[in-house]
């Protein structure tokens, strides 16, 4: 299980951007000193939620879709795509 699904209460956020209907948001956890992306879609309020490694995080915030998980088997819906190209 990753950070983005267990207790909520010990992330902190770093940053966060929204613009063409998604929100992205950069957190940090001080527990183990790692970082999560959160994409969230604002008209369904749709949430992708995915670690990366701390020295790509700032990346990832800017570019969330290229750096999701290989293995993860989630692919971000059309409707996110569309509004990030």
């Amino acid at each position: 299980m990753s950070p983005a699904t267990t207790n909520l209460g010990s992330r902190r956020e770093l940053a966060i951007r929204a613009g063409g209907g998604i929100e992205i948001t950069l957190y940090w956890w001080p527990e183990d000193n790692s970082t999560t992306i959160e994409v969230r879609q604002l008209t369904s309020a749709e949430r992708l939620a995915f670690s990366v490694p701390p020295e790509q995080a700032l990346d990832a915030f800017y570019h969330p879709f290229a750096h999701l998980p290989p293995t993860s088997g989630e692919r971000p819906p059309a409707e996110f795509a569309r509004t990030l190209q």
